[in-house]
């Protein structure tokens, strides 16, 4: 079983920034493949970006648009989502999620509310 607690949410006005952060425990995450996903209001979860455990780094750019940055420390157990330029279509719950390669075996975090304001 993996924890995954993530933090940093809150409310910002559109153009700010935030960096939220998944601490996991219950396993290391250095085998494991970290996920950012979110979910606007009436909207499925949507990926917004992963990073591998040998460091390949994916963003889905119709969301993030140049504008976040993913990163791992695993040393600390640990996943950031630098978010910069925010926009109200950032509006979400951004849950964070880790996957085990080959067995499919994953786990989700209960999400931290990202708010935006025009």
């Amino acid at each position: 079983q993996v924890q995954l607690v993530e933090s940093g949410g809150g409310l910002v006005q559109a153009g700010g920034s935030l960096r939220l952060s998944c601490a996991a425990s219950g396993n290391a995450i250095s085998t494991m493949t970290m996920s950012w996903y979110r979910q606007a209001p009436g909207k499925q979860h949507e990926l917004v970006a992963f990073t591998t455990h040998d460091g390949r780094i994916y963003y889905e750019e119709e969301v993030v648009k140049g504008r976040f940055m993913i990163s791992r420390d695993n040393g600390k157990n640990t996943v950031s989502l630098q978010m910069n330029s925010l926009k109200p279509e950032d509006t979400a719950v951004y849950y964070c999620h880790a996957e085990r390669p080959f067995t499919g075996e994953n786990f989700w975090g209960r999400g931290t509310q990202v708010t935006v304001s025009s």
